[in-house]
């Protein structure tokens, strides 16, 4: 390893692991018609119901380009529908379609999947240390990117 990545060994692993992680989210959400992302906005549209976009972007930590490039791709596969808020003509209303709802199980099978995938080869204790882990490294580096604006 060279010394410069040596220097940073734990931002090195975690930008590993996070791109194949991606690269196994997207090839087992291929099957569905997802791309990696999606699967998120949908399993909070089909648990919480119709939601404002501005509140998917709150709920996933997500920023509003984001979210707004994903739920156009979204609605033009044909997976979710998008209308104005009757209350506040400024929000945007976003719905699960029925094509949506129809694969639901799938999407639910493919995040088992990705799970079984993450876990291979640890065991319960080890897989609620990687947990806690991950949370402790999340925590950090939402204090530093608070400190940063």
């Amino acid at each position: 390893m060279p010394d410069s990545v040596a220097a940073g060994a734990l931002n090195h692993a975690i930008l590993r692991v996070a791109r194949l992680h991606r690269m196994l989210a997207g090839q087992l959400l291929r099957r569905v018609g997802l791309h990696p992302g999606q699967e998120l906005v949908m399993m909070q549209l089909w648990e919480r119901g119709p939601q404002r976009q501005t509140d998917l972007v709150r709920l996933l930590g997500s920023d509003a380009a984001t979210m707004t490039r994903t739920v156009r791709r979204l609605e033009n596969a044909g997976f979710v529908r998008r209308y104005p808020c009757a209350t506040d003509k400024r929000a945007t209303i976003i719905e699960p379609t029925a094509a949506s709802n129809a694969l639901r199980g799938e999407v639910e099978q493919v995040w088992t999947d990705l799970e079984t995938g993450v876990a291979e080869g640890m065991t319960p204790a080890q897989q609620a240390e990687a947990v806690d882990v991950l949370s402790r490294i999340e925590e950090s580096l939402a204090r530093a990117t608070s400190q940063q604006t």
